[in-house]
């Protein structure tokens, strides 16, 4: 555990990514199995102890120091482990040595319910500061500490000097401690033959497109649509939906798995039909209701069904089409489409504009239609992991914006522990000055530069009117300008209404909280570009 602590340690204070892949890599190169590859499970989020929770963690540290010293000390840290870590008393009598990564990994992977306190407790009692704080991160799956799993991955095969694109796509046929995976980078064994495997590829993804102008001979033109990027993947009779981040999602949407027919691996847009909108996609908010379910009943699957809008394709059975130029890809892919279920699967149609200044005219009338911009492919491409120069763009509609008042604020994690970075905003349900009052409509924690975020921490500390655990209530008097993509209807907050990837844009000190947006300023945006959705029930 001693040199995971120090790994995790350094790599908490060491801001450059070529600082952070290379302390992995050596970690990778010089620790020896099965340490590392827990390790490694543990820094991308592929390991999960189900009997142990953080409210286990604060129990236990209640039940040794003073509850009311407690809560003031991770107040001021602003990082449960970090504060656990600090205050856990020294045990009485002899202590056992400390244990290895895979020693607590097995002892925390047996624990129950009912043992779970035990087992944490004594891993704690045999480390030290910096094994706890490591331990705690290891145990609760709390690793913020600026590493990606595509970071982890990148220091891997740069550790063993292998592709990352081979990494990428062995990675997920593996299982935590990958044993097979080390062996092929070490040169200890052959390849893992995954052929037979329904496992995920990397995606090809697109860069923004900032000022540049495209020549739509060298570019197609589709719709970028609001539902999430799937992979489809069926070999040897089994078919498996994988989300961007290469997560298994089939559970939450068995009937597309189930009339998936074909064998290959396609790329395309998860969405649900708008049963109100002519079979067109509902909203994202639609989508949502199935999103990270186990099991899913009939009637969900009535009245959300769910479709794939097809983008690419990457192997037609067993035949790899990546090497492929984008145009030969495309006619393939229309070949396949013609042969699935039109209910289940259709093909996103390439959009017809003569000029780049006509469709930069269609782009604008997005909104009206629930789409959130425009993709442009190079027509040579071919298939390339990760996000390639020049070769796709994601060409996004402009936000919308909204003046909100600040309401809530909660500390962050990793480096903004410490800092109150998350921020909830409302709006009034009517003027202040007819007796209107301000409703939750958001929570964002992105958009500000470093110093907005230093002065923002320092307002909600003056004005906070209220505590509850974690979050701070604050004077209602500073409007925040707020950019998001969507807002639709949503029974699940008081206001009826949830945006979609909210972010603030500005500080608008210069703004009495007063004049910000009613509730039916964003209510007339739904009317008017977002197309509200009678089936969404959120």
């Amino acid at each position: 555990m001693d040199r995971f602590a120090r790994l995790l340690t350094d790599l908490i204070y060491t801001r450059s990514r070529n600082g952070k892949l290379a302390l992995l890599a050596d970690y990778l190169r010089t620790v020896p199995d099965p340490d590392r590859g827990w390790a490694l499970a543990a820094l991308t989020g592929e390991i999960d102890f189900p009997a142990i929770k953080a409210g286990i963690v604060r129990t236990l540290i209640q039940e040794r120091v003073d509850p009311v010293l407690f809560a003031l000390s991770r107040d001021f840290v602003g990082d449960t482990a970090e504060t656990v870590s600090l205050m856990w008393p020294a045990p009485q009598g002899p202590v056992r040595a400390a244990p290895g990564v895979s020693e607590a990994v097995a002892l925390l992977a047996s624990a129950s319910r009912g043992t779970g306190k035990s087992v944490l407790a004594g891993l704690l009692d045999r480390l030290d500061e910096d094994g706890r704080f490591a331990l705690l991160k290891l145990a609760t799956g709390a690793l913020r500490i600026g590493v990606s799993a595509r970071l982890a991955k990148t220091a891997f095969a740069l550790g063993f000097d292998v592709a990352v694109e081979e990494v990428e796509e062995l990675w997920h046929a593996m299982r935590p401690p990958y044993a097979e995976l080390f062996a092929w980078a070490t040169g200890a064994a052959p390849k893992p033959d995954i052929s037979m495997v329904p496992v995920f590829r990397p995606f090809m993804l697109a860069n923004p497109l900032e000022d540049e102008e495209i020549d739509l001979r060298d570019y197609a033109a589709e719709w970028k649509w609001d539902g999430i990027r799937i992979q489809i993947v069926s070999v040897g009779g089994a078919t498996r939906l994988f989300s961007r981040g290469g997560e298994d999602i089939t559970a939450s949407f068995p009937d597309v798995a189930e009339a998936f027919d074909h064998e290959g691996v396609l790329d395309g847009e998860l969405l649900v039909r708008g049963t109100h909108q002519g079979g067109e996609a509902a909203s994202f908010n639609a989508l949502q209701q199935r999103l990270g379910r186990k099991t899913v009943s009939g009637s969900l699957k009535a009245d959300y069904p769910a479709f794939v809008r097809l983008y690419d394709i990457l192997l037609d059975g067993a035949e790899d089409l990546r090497r492929l130029p984008w145009s030969e890809r495309r006619v393939r892919l229309e070949r396949v489409a013609g042969l699935l279920d039109p209910s289940a699967f259709d093909i996103s149609a390439l959009i017809e504009a003569e000029t780049f200044e006509a469709l930069a005219e269609m782009r604008v009338q997005a909104r009206e239609t629930d789409i959130e911009g425009v993709m442009l492919k190079r027509r040579d491409s071919l298939y390339e992991p990760g996000r390639k120069a020049g070769l796709w763009f994601k060409w996004k509609r402009e936000p919308l914006t909204a003046d909100c008042v600040l309401m809530y604020a909660q500390q962050g994690s990793g480096k903004r522990s410490g800092l109150y970075s998350d921020y909830t905003f409302g709006c009034w349900t009517a003027p202040e000055a007819e007796g209107g009052v301000l409703l939750p409509v958001g929570k964002a924690y992105s958009g500000f530069s470093d110093e907005e975020l230093k002065w923002l921490d320092s307002f909600v500390r003056k004005q906070t009117t209220g505590r509850f655990g974690p979050v701070r209530e604050v004077e209602k008097s500073l409007v925040l300008e707020v950019a998001f993509d969507a807002v639709n209807p949503s029974t699940r907050h008081k206001s009826g209404i949830a945006m979609r990837f909210p972010r603030i844009s500005r500080i608008r000190r210069d703004k009495p909280a007063s004049e910000a947006d009613l509730i039916d300023t964003l209510r007339r945006m739904i009317a008017a570009g977002a197309k509200a959705d009678d089936t969404s029930k959120v």
